[in-house]
């Protein structure tokens, strides 16, 4: 059984950083893309980064140059290093892997306030 558990999320002061880290079990973790995603009150759930299994990386328009995404096959984690936070990065965060369907982490929060 595939479980995600999200950390590091938290309130943070605009301009400022956080990294959030995903651990995975329950797959063969290397030969899986990871996904950070986010979802803010009202609005649509959206990517924010992804990351292949051989470490090719996409990004949402308005994270670019802010956020990297990175994956230790050897701890079975992704992390999502946020640098340059504004308020308008608040939201939910979710970490998802792919495998035949999807899953989905459970969240974690992150408040950006100006």
């Amino acid at each position: 059984q595939v479980q995600l558990v999200e950390s590091g999320g938290g309130l943070v002061q605009s301009g400022g950083s956080l990294r959030l880290s995903c651990a995975a079990s329950g797959t063969i973790f290397s030969l899986r893309a990871m996904a950070w995603y986010r979802q803010a009150p009202g609005k649509q759930r959206e990517l924010v980064a992804l990351i292949t299994s051989v470490g090719s990386t996409v990004y949402g328009d308005s994270v670019k140059g802010r956020f990297t995404i990175s994956r230790d096959n050897g701890k079975n984690t992704v992390a999502l290093q946020m640098n340059s936070l504004k308020p308008e990065d608040t939201a939910v965060y979710y970490c998802k892997l792919s495998w035949g369907r999807d899953y989905w982490g459970q969240g974690t929060q992150v408040t950006v306030s100006s």
